[in-house]
Protein backbone atom coordinates (compact mmCIF):
# COMPACT_ATOMS: atom_id res chain seq x y z
CA UNK A 1 0.00 0.00 0.00
CA UNK A 2 2.88 2.35 0.77
CA UNK A 3 4.45 1.73 -2.64
CA UNK A 4 1.13 2.45 -4.37
CA UNK A 5 0.42 5.59 -2.35
CA UNK A 6 3.86 7.13 -2.81
CA UNK A 7 3.95 6.11 -6.47
CA UNK A 8 0.58 7.71 -7.19
CA UNK A 9 1.57 10.89 -5.35
CA UNK A 10 4.82 11.26 -7.31
CA UNK A 11 3.05 10.37 -10.55
CA UNK A 12 0.32 12.96 -9.94
CA UNK A 13 2.91 15.65 -9.12
CA UNK A 14 4.82 14.93 -12.34
CA UNK A 15 1.63 14.99 -14.42
CA UNK A 16 0.57 18.30 -12.87
CA UNK A 17 4.02 19.78 -13.51
CA UNK A 18 3.95 18.55 -17.11
CA UNK A 19 0.46 19.99 -17.67
CA UNK A 20 1.53 23.34 -16.21
CA UNK A 21 4.69 23.40 -18.32
CA UNK A 22 2.78 22.72 -21.54
CA UNK A 23 1.44 26.30 -21.79
CA UNK A 24 3.27 29.58 -22.29
CA UNK A 25 6.10 31.15 -24.26
CA UNK A 26 8.92 29.13 -25.84
CA UNK A 27 6.27 26.55 -26.60
CA UNK A 28 8.43 23.98 -28.39
CA UNK A 29 11.08 24.09 -25.67
CA UNK A 30 8.35 23.54 -23.11
CA UNK A 31 7.04 20.52 -25.01
CA UNK A 32 10.47 18.89 -24.92
CA UNK A 33 10.29 19.19 -21.15
CA UNK A 34 6.70 17.89 -21.11
CA UNK A 35 7.67 14.68 -22.87
CA UNK A 36 10.69 14.33 -20.59
CA UNK A 37 8.39 14.54 -17.57
CA UNK A 38 5.92 12.14 -19.19
CA UNK A 39 8.74 9.63 -19.60
CA UNK A 40 9.42 10.01 -15.88
CA UNK A 41 5.73 9.35 -15.22
CA UNK A 42 5.95 6.02 -17.03
CA UNK A 43 9.16 5.16 -15.17
CA UNK A 44 7.40 5.87 -11.87
CA UNK A 45 4.56 3.55 -12.91
CA UNK A 46 7.09 0.82 -13.69
CA UNK A 47 8.95 1.35 -10.41
CA UNK A 48 5.71 1.30 -8.42
CA UNK A 49 4.65 -2.04 -9.87
CA UNK A 50 8.09 -3.58 -9.35
CA UNK A 51 8.16 -2.26 -5.78
CA UNK A 52 4.72 -3.67 -4.96
CA UNK A 53 5.63 -7.11 -6.30
CA UNK A 54 9.00 -7.05 -4.57
CA UNK A 55 7.38 -6.10 -1.25
CA UNK A 56 5.61 -9.48 -1.02
CA UNK A 57 8.60 -11.45 -2.29
CA UNK A 58 9.66 -12.58 1.18
CA UNK A 59 6.34 -14.34 1.79
CA UNK A 60 6.67 -16.64 -1.24
CA UNK A 61 7.61 -20.29 -0.80
CA UNK A 62 9.80 -20.07 -3.90
CA UNK A 63 11.83 -17.27 -2.32
CA UNK A 64 12.33 -19.29 0.84
CA UNK A 65 13.46 -22.28 -1.23
CA UNK A 66 16.01 -20.12 -3.06
CA UNK A 67 17.31 -18.75 0.21
CA UNK A 68 17.68 -22.29 1.52
CA UNK A 69 19.78 -23.07 -1.55
CA UNK A 70 22.04 -20.14 -0.73
CA UNK A 71 20.80 -17.70 -3.37
CA UNK A 72 21.49 -14.09 -2.43
CA UNK A 73 18.62 -11.61 -2.21
CA UNK A 74 18.68 -8.57 -4.47
CA UNK A 75 17.40 -5.16 -3.42
CA UNK A 76 14.56 -3.30 -5.09
CA UNK A 77 16.80 -1.06 -7.21
CA UNK A 78 18.70 -4.06 -8.53
CA UNK A 79 15.42 -5.80 -9.39
CA UNK A 80 14.20 -2.66 -11.18
CA UNK A 81 17.48 -2.35 -13.09
CA UNK A 82 17.22 -6.00 -14.16
CA UNK A 83 13.57 -5.96 -15.21
CA UNK A 84 12.87 -2.38 -16.32
CA UNK A 85 13.75 -2.78 -20.00
CA UNK A 86 11.64 -5.90 -20.58
CA UNK A 87 8.81 -4.50 -18.44
CA UNK A 88 8.80 -1.26 -20.43
CA UNK A 89 8.46 -3.25 -23.65
CA UNK A 90 5.36 -4.99 -22.30
CA UNK A 91 4.04 -1.71 -20.88
CA UNK A 92 4.13 0.00 -24.27
CA UNK A 93 3.29 -3.02 -26.43
CA UNK A 94 0.08 -3.79 -24.58
CA UNK A 95 -1.07 -0.17 -24.36
CA UNK A 96 -0.79 0.43 -20.60
CA UNK A 97 0.85 3.77 -21.38
CA UNK A 98 -2.48 4.97 -22.79
CA UNK A 99 -3.82 5.41 -19.25
CA UNK A 100 -0.89 7.71 -18.42
CA UNK A 101 -1.69 9.79 -21.51
CA UNK A 102 -5.38 9.98 -20.56
CA UNK A 103 -4.51 11.10 -17.05
CA UNK A 104 -2.28 13.85 -18.45
CA UNK A 105 -5.09 15.07 -20.70
CA UNK A 106 -7.58 15.01 -17.81
CA UNK A 107 -5.31 16.99 -15.49
CA UNK A 108 -4.52 19.53 -18.21
CA UNK A 109 -8.22 20.01 -18.96
CA UNK A 110 -9.21 20.33 -15.29
CA UNK A 111 -6.53 22.97 -14.66
CA UNK A 112 -8.24 25.36 -17.06
CA UNK A 113 -11.54 23.87 -18.27
CA UNK A 114 -12.67 26.95 -20.21
CA UNK A 115 -9.42 27.48 -22.13
CA UNK A 116 -10.77 26.09 -25.40
CA UNK A 117 -13.82 28.40 -25.32
CA UNK A 118 -11.92 31.52 -24.25
CA UNK A 119 -9.26 30.87 -26.89
CA UNK A 120 -11.93 30.60 -29.58
CA UNK A 121 -13.57 33.85 -28.45
CA UNK A 122 -10.19 35.60 -28.39
CA UNK A 123 -9.30 34.34 -31.86
CA UNK A 124 -6.27 32.32 -30.77
CA UNK A 125 -5.46 28.63 -30.92
CA UNK A 126 -5.83 26.73 -27.66
CA UNK A 127 -2.99 24.52 -26.44
CA UNK A 128 -5.20 22.70 -23.95
CA UNK A 129 -4.65 18.91 -23.92
CA UNK A 130 -2.05 19.24 -26.73
CA UNK A 131 1.13 18.86 -24.71
CA UNK A 132 1.93 15.36 -25.94
CA UNK A 133 1.11 16.02 -29.60
CA UNK A 134 2.27 19.45 -30.74
CA UNK A 135 6.04 18.99 -30.74
CA UNK A 136 7.53 20.12 -34.06
CA UNK A 137 8.65 17.26 -36.29
CA UNK A 138 12.23 18.54 -36.58
CA UNK A 139 12.49 18.99 -32.83
CA UNK A 140 11.12 15.46 -32.49
CA UNK A 141 13.74 14.09 -34.86
CA UNK A 142 16.53 15.90 -33.00
CA UNK A 143 15.46 14.66 -29.58
CA UNK A 144 14.94 11.18 -31.02
CA UNK A 145 18.54 11.18 -32.22
CA UNK A 146 19.82 12.14 -28.77
CA UNK A 147 17.64 9.50 -27.11
CA UNK A 148 18.83 6.90 -29.62
CA UNK A 149 22.48 7.61 -28.87
CA UNK A 150 21.82 7.39 -25.14
CA UNK A 151 19.87 4.14 -25.38
CA UNK A 152 22.59 2.62 -27.56
CA UNK A 153 25.31 3.61 -25.10
CA UNK A 154 23.50 2.48 -21.97
CA UNK A 155 22.14 -0.60 -23.76
CA UNK A 156 25.64 -1.82 -24.54
CA UNK A 157 26.71 -1.20 -20.96
CA UNK A 158 23.69 -3.10 -19.72
CA UNK A 159 24.40 -6.06 -22.01
CA UNK A 160 28.00 -6.09 -20.81
CA UNK A 161 26.86 -6.07 -17.19
CA UNK A 162 28.41 -2.69 -16.47
CA UNK A 163 26.80 0.11 -14.50
CA UNK A 164 24.56 -0.32 -11.51
CA UNK A 165 21.64 1.52 -13.11
CA UNK A 166 22.41 0.91 -16.78
CA UNK A 167 19.14 -1.02 -17.21
CA UNK A 168 17.08 1.86 -15.82
CA UNK A 169 18.98 4.38 -17.97
CA UNK A 170 18.46 2.22 -21.05
CA UNK A 171 14.75 1.95 -20.31
CA UNK A 172 14.38 5.71 -19.84
CA UNK A 173 16.22 6.38 -23.11
CA UNK A 174 14.12 3.76 -24.91
CA UNK A 175 10.89 5.31 -23.65
CA UNK A 176 12.05 8.83 -24.51
CA UNK A 177 12.97 7.66 -28.01
CA UNK A 178 9.48 6.18 -28.42
CA UNK A 179 7.56 9.17 -27.06
CA UNK A 180 9.49 11.81 -28.99
CA UNK A 181 9.08 9.66 -32.08
CA UNK A 182 5.30 9.49 -31.65
CA UNK A 183 5.02 13.16 -32.56
CA UNK A 184 6.91 12.60 -35.80
CA UNK A 185 4.77 9.55 -36.58
CA UNK A 186 1.59 11.50 -35.82
CA UNK A 187 2.68 14.23 -38.23
CA UNK A 188 3.50 11.71 -40.95
CA UNK A 189 0.25 9.81 -40.43
CA UNK A 190 -1.77 13.02 -40.55
CA UNK A 191 -0.10 14.31 -43.71
CA UNK A 192 0.00 10.94 -45.46
CA UNK A 193 -3.36 9.54 -44.34
CA UNK A 194 -5.19 10.19 -47.61
CA UNK A 195 -2.28 8.78 -49.59
CA UNK A 196 -2.12 5.67 -47.42
CA UNK A 197 -5.84 4.95 -47.77
CA UNK A 198 -5.44 4.56 -51.51
CA UNK A 199 -2.38 2.33 -51.53
CA UNK A 200 -2.72 -1.12 -53.06
CA UNK A 201 -1.69 -3.04 -49.94
CA UNK A 202 -4.16 -1.27 -47.68
CA UNK A 203 -7.02 -1.50 -50.14
CA UNK A 204 -6.11 -5.12 -50.91
CA UNK A 205 -6.24 -6.11 -47.24
CA UNK A 206 -9.68 -4.56 -46.87
CA UNK A 207 -10.94 -6.46 -49.89
CA UNK A 208 -9.35 -9.68 -48.60
CA UNK A 209 -10.99 -9.24 -45.21
CA UNK A 210 -14.37 -8.79 -46.87
CA UNK A 211 -13.85 -11.93 -48.96
CA UNK A 212 -12.82 -13.96 -45.90
CA UNK A 213 -15.96 -12.80 -44.11
CA UNK A 214 -18.04 -14.31 -46.92
CA UNK A 215 -16.33 -17.70 -46.65
CA UNK A 216 -15.44 -18.15 -42.97
CA UNK A 217 -18.45 -18.29 -40.63
CA UNK A 218 -18.19 -15.92 -37.70
CA UNK A 219 -15.27 -13.90 -39.13
CA UNK A 220 -17.20 -10.66 -38.82
CA UNK A 221 -17.96 -11.39 -35.16
CA UNK A 222 -14.32 -12.06 -34.35
CA UNK A 223 -13.68 -8.34 -34.13
CA UNK A 224 -16.38 -8.07 -31.47
CA UNK A 225 -15.07 -11.02 -29.44
CA UNK A 226 -11.36 -10.26 -29.72
CA UNK A 227 -11.30 -7.33 -27.24
CA UNK A 228 -12.80 -9.61 -24.59
CA UNK A 229 -10.11 -12.22 -25.28
CA UNK A 230 -7.45 -9.56 -24.81
CA UNK A 231 -8.97 -8.17 -21.60
CA UNK A 232 -9.84 -11.55 -20.12
CA UNK A 233 -6.78 -13.61 -21.07
CA UNK A 234 -3.91 -11.62 -22.58
CA UNK A 235 -3.89 -8.73 -20.10
CA UNK A 236 -3.89 -10.99 -17.00
CA UNK A 237 -1.14 -13.06 -18.61
CA UNK A 238 0.84 -9.87 -19.25
CA UNK A 239 0.75 -8.95 -15.56
CA UNK A 240 1.75 -12.49 -14.68
CA UNK A 241 4.70 -12.04 -17.04
CA UNK A 242 5.64 -8.90 -15.12
CA UNK A 243 5.59 -10.91 -11.89
CA UNK A 244 7.81 -13.57 -13.43
CA UNK A 245 10.18 -10.83 -14.57
CA UNK A 246 10.43 -9.37 -11.08
CA UNK A 247 10.88 -12.72 -9.38
CA UNK A 248 13.58 -13.79 -11.80
CA UNK A 249 12.15 -16.77 -13.69
CA UNK A 250 11.80 -15.28 -17.14
CA UNK A 251 12.88 -16.61 -20.53
CA UNK A 252 13.59 -13.63 -22.75
CA UNK A 253 14.19 -15.54 -25.98
CA UNK A 254 12.11 -17.74 -28.22
CA UNK A 255 14.49 -20.68 -27.92
CA UNK A 256 13.96 -21.02 -24.17
CA UNK A 257 10.22 -20.67 -24.52
CA UNK A 258 9.84 -23.50 -27.07
CA UNK A 259 12.41 -25.82 -25.48
CA UNK A 260 11.06 -29.34 -25.19
CA UNK A 261 8.26 -28.78 -27.71
CA UNK A 262 7.85 -29.76 -31.36
CA UNK A 263 8.77 -26.24 -32.39
CA UNK A 264 12.33 -26.76 -31.18
CA UNK A 265 13.14 -29.04 -34.13
CA UNK A 266 11.85 -26.39 -36.53
CA UNK A 267 14.07 -23.83 -34.82
CA UNK A 268 17.05 -26.17 -35.24
CA UNK A 269 16.41 -26.35 -38.97
CA UNK A 270 16.12 -22.58 -39.13
CA UNK A 271 19.51 -22.21 -37.44
CA UNK A 272 21.00 -24.23 -40.29
CA UNK A 273 19.49 -21.95 -42.92
CA UNK A 274 21.27 -19.17 -44.79
CA UNK A 275 22.15 -16.12 -42.70
CA UNK A 276 20.08 -13.86 -44.99
CA UNK A 277 17.05 -16.09 -44.41
CA UNK A 278 17.50 -15.93 -40.64
CA UNK A 279 17.93 -12.15 -40.72
CA UNK A 280 14.82 -11.67 -42.87
CA UNK A 281 12.67 -13.86 -40.63
CA UNK A 282 13.97 -12.06 -37.55
CA UNK A 283 12.89 -8.72 -39.01
CA UNK A 284 9.48 -10.03 -40.05
CA UNK A 285 8.71 -11.68 -36.71
CA UNK A 286 10.36 -9.15 -34.39
CA UNK A 287 7.14 -7.36 -33.47
CA UNK A 288 5.25 -10.61 -32.95
CA UNK A 289 7.92 -12.10 -30.72
CA UNK A 290 8.27 -8.98 -28.57
CA UNK A 291 4.50 -8.99 -28.03
CA UNK A 292 3.72 -12.68 -27.58
CA UNK A 293 6.87 -14.64 -26.65
CA UNK A 294 7.01 -13.30 -23.06
CA UNK A 295 3.35 -14.23 -22.64
CA UNK A 296 3.89 -17.71 -24.08
CA UNK A 297 6.72 -18.26 -21.62
CA UNK A 298 4.48 -17.20 -18.73
CA UNK A 299 1.65 -19.42 -19.95
CA UNK A 300 3.99 -22.38 -20.20
CA UNK A 301 5.31 -21.86 -16.67
CA UNK A 302 1.77 -21.51 -15.32
CA UNK A 303 0.47 -24.61 -17.09
CA UNK A 304 3.35 -26.58 -15.61
CA UNK A 305 1.77 -25.79 -12.27
CA UNK A 306 -1.56 -27.12 -13.53
CA UNK A 307 -3.72 -25.92 -16.41
CA UNK A 308 -6.60 -24.89 -14.11
CA UNK A 309 -4.21 -22.52 -12.35
CA UNK A 310 -4.14 -20.06 -15.22
CA UNK A 311 -7.90 -20.25 -15.71
CA UNK A 312 -8.50 -19.52 -12.05
CA UNK A 313 -5.95 -16.70 -12.14
CA UNK A 314 -7.59 -15.06 -15.16
CA UNK A 315 -11.04 -15.46 -13.60
CA UNK A 316 -9.92 -13.87 -10.32
CA UNK A 317 -8.15 -11.05 -12.16
CA UNK A 318 -11.22 -10.19 -14.23
CA UNK A 319 -13.36 -10.47 -11.09
CA UNK A 320 -11.15 -7.93 -9.33
CA UNK A 321 -11.44 -5.52 -12.26
CA UNK A 322 -15.23 -5.82 -12.30
CA UNK A 323 -15.39 -5.54 -8.52
CA UNK A 324 -13.26 -2.40 -8.69
CA UNK A 325 -15.75 -0.80 -11.06
CA UNK A 326 -18.62 -1.58 -8.69
CA UNK A 327 -16.59 -0.30 -5.74
CA UNK A 328 -16.00 3.00 -7.54
CA UNK A 329 -19.69 3.31 -8.40
CA UNK A 330 -20.60 2.61 -4.78
CA UNK A 331 -18.23 5.36 -3.66
CA UNK A 332 -19.86 7.94 -5.93
CA UNK A 333 -23.31 6.77 -4.83
CA UNK A 334 -22.46 7.14 -1.13
CA UNK A 335 -20.78 10.52 -1.67
CA UNK A 336 -23.96 11.89 -3.21
CA UNK A 337 -24.34 14.39 -6.04
CA UNK A 338 -26.85 16.91 -4.71
CA UNK A 339 -24.49 19.86 -5.13
CA UNK A 340 -23.44 20.86 -8.66
CA UNK A 341 -19.90 19.86 -9.59
CA UNK A 342 -19.39 18.18 -6.21
CA UNK A 343 -18.07 15.16 -8.12
CA UNK A 344 -14.98 17.22 -8.99
CA UNK A 345 -14.07 17.13 -5.29
CA UNK A 346 -14.91 13.48 -4.62
CA UNK A 347 -13.68 11.90 -7.86
CA UNK A 348 -9.97 11.77 -7.00
CA UNK A 349 -10.20 10.20 -3.51
CA UNK A 350 -12.87 7.69 -4.58
CA UNK A 351 -10.90 6.63 -7.64
CA UNK A 352 -7.72 6.42 -5.57
CA UNK A 353 -9.29 4.10 -3.00
CA UNK A 354 -10.79 1.85 -5.69
CA UNK A 355 -7.49 1.67 -7.58
CA UNK A 356 -5.61 1.00 -4.34
CA UNK A 357 -7.79 -1.97 -3.43
CA UNK A 358 -7.80 -3.48 -6.93
CA UNK A 359 -4.08 -2.95 -7.58
CA UNK A 360 -2.91 -4.32 -4.23
CA UNK A 361 -5.10 -7.41 -4.54
CA UNK A 362 -4.07 -7.89 -8.18
CA UNK A 363 -0.37 -7.81 -7.32
CA UNK A 364 -0.95 -10.29 -4.49
CA UNK A 365 -2.83 -12.50 -6.95
CA UNK A 366 0.07 -12.34 -9.42
CA UNK A 367 2.56 -13.21 -6.67
CA UNK A 368 0.45 -16.12 -5.40
CA UNK A 369 -0.05 -17.54 -8.90
CA UNK A 370 3.65 -17.35 -9.64
CA UNK A 371 4.48 -18.97 -6.30
CA UNK A 372 2.13 -21.91 -6.89
CA UNK A 373 3.42 -22.47 -10.43
CA UNK A 374 7.09 -22.15 -9.45
CA UNK A 375 6.71 -24.41 -6.41
CA UNK A 376 4.99 -27.13 -8.42
CA UNK A 377 7.61 -26.86 -11.17
CA UNK A 378 10.36 -27.20 -8.56
CA UNK A 379 8.65 -30.23 -7.01
CA UNK A 380 8.32 -31.94 -10.40
CA UNK A 381 12.02 -31.38 -11.12
CA UNK A 382 13.05 -32.83 -7.77
CA UNK A 383 10.84 -35.92 -8.12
Amino acid sequence: MLWFTVGRLVRWALLLLAATLSHGSWYQVRLVGVLFLFTLVVMVSLATTVGMLYAVRGALLETRARRAEGSADENTLTALNRTALAFAGLYITWGFVAQDARDFVDIDMMRNPDDIMTAALAGRESTSMRGLLDLNIWVSVGTMAVAFLLKTYFGRRHEAGGGRFSGVATTFSELAFAFYGLNALAWLADSRGDWLDGRTVVAGWRELSEEIAKVVPGWARLGDVWPFVIDGLAIPLTWLTVGILVYGAYAEDTRTTIRGTRLESAADRLDQAHSLTRTTLAKLTGGWTSRWIPLLNSLRLTIRGGAPLFGLFALCYVGLEIGGDYLERAGFYLAGDEKPFFWMVTEVPITFVADLVVTVLSMCLVAATYDIAATRARSSQES
